[in-house]
């Protein structure tokens, strides 16, 4: 009986160890909120109060730079349109390059202004040249944000600042800021030309940037991506890093400090990359399909949507993959039908099924076409 007293009291003291232990490392993370997202596969690994709606400072211009590379890949904006500054861009407070009424600088200069130092009236200058005032601009960017499923937003402005009466009414979350981060990383991956400078200049050399980001020069692989503080948002981070092909984004809202944002996402960066690892599935260059009275006498097959798989390091030796394939298809084949699959499996558990698609469509033969068919086969028989 003394020794099994003792060894209950042995596991007690234990318990009581390690339970500030666990507690002590969500401590760690300080912020009202955070989210660690995989930016290929949208997978979320840690979070915290990621749906809180909370005011974001200039990490809103996340939203502004995805509609500025948006218009400049659809081809409605060129890096070398010139814009000019109005004197509602020109009278922004907080961080800016102090643009003059009628000056104008080229939307590659004011990119980089945004990106780098946050420049506010750059911002401002852009809404207003894609969409004639900054209120138009904001009814684009609470649009965009409705498509993307950034269920807990609401913009008032394009730049995050305290200065008008309905600024308590900008809202956003971390898991939001994650999803406009990811389609702004995967999709407009130009922006990170921006993202990860250091120190720059504009108006010819006259004007230094140095970037409100301290993660592009001390965190390995850092990508980008926005500060933000006010007064009321406190201090908030989206970070991006990629390393080993694999991308990550670590976001923070309503640090007390700013070494505290930095903090954090660092502590979240570096947890995602210990533990996880991104799985390419291996997809065949040479997957054919024979088609049956077409004008192609095959049709190559291509992966439709994701192909990468997160998985923790040490379990991709346990991954297998399985190739199906149809023996043949009869013609028409619509472009992007559906033709096999590759599976991804874990002993018998199936993690990630990536379909195999026409890459171009392949029309019927007609008449005419079975009719030359014919003619050649016969003339092969008759020389």
């Amino acid at each position: 009986m003394k020794r099994l007293g003792c060894l209950i009291l042995t596991i007690l003291t234990m318990l009581s160890v390690l339970t500030p232990a666990v507690q002590a490392q969500e401590a760690e993370y300080p912020g009202k909120s955070y989210l660690l997202m995989d930016a290929a596969t949208g997978t979320i690994l840690q979070s915290r109060n990621e749906h809180e709606r909370l005011a974001p400072a200039s990490v809103t211009k996340i939203m502004t730079l995805l509609l500025v590379m948006e218009a400049i890949d659809s081809g409605a904006l060129q890096w070398t349109d010139t814009v000019t500054a109005s004197e509602t861009a020109t009278a922004k407070g907080g961080s800016q390059v102090y643009l003059k009424v009628g000056e104008t600088m080229s939307v590659e200069d004011m990119v980089k202004s945004i990106a780098v130092s946050s420049a506010n009236d750059c911002a401002c200058a852009m809404a207003e040249h894609l969409a004639g005032s900054e209120s138009a601009f904001v009814e684009k960017m609470n649009a965009r944000a409705q498509e993307l499923g950034m269920n807990d937003t609401q913009f008032v402005n394009c730049t995050g600042l305290d200065d008008s009466p309905d600024a308590s009414n900008h809202r956003t979350s971390a898991y939001d800021i994650a999803l406009m981060s990811q389609e702004l990383l995967t999709k407009h991956p130009d922006i990170k030309k921006f993202t990860t400078i250091w120190m720059d200049s504009v108006r010819g050399g006259a004007f230094g940037l140095n970037n409100t980001n301290k993660l592009i020069r001390f965190y390995s692989g850092a990508t980008g991506l926005k500060t933000g503080f006010t007064s009321s948002a406190g201090y908030c981070l989206s970070a991006s890093a990629l390393r080993d092909g694999m991308e990550l984004i670590a976001v923070v809202m309503g640090c007390e400090t700013s070494a505290d944002r930095f903090s954090t996402c660092r502590q979240l960066l570096d947890y995602g990359f210990a533990t996880y690892s991104l799985y390419d599935a291996p997809v065949p260059e040479d997957a054919f399909v024979p088609v049956k009275l077409g004008k192609a006498k095959q049709i190559h097959l291509v992966p439709q949507g994701n192909s990468k798989l997160l998985v923790k390091k040490g379990e991709v030796s346990k991954l297998n993959h399985e190739l199906t394939v149809l023996p043949e298809v009869s013609a028409p084949i619509p472009q992007s039908a559906k033709l096999g699959e590759i599976c991804i499996k874990s002993g018998d558990e199936i993690l990630l099924r990536i379909p195999l698609v026409a890459e171009q469509p392949v029309e019927r033969k007609n008449f005419a076409d079975l009719f030359v068919e014919l003619l050649g086969m016969v003339s092969m028989a008759h020389p």
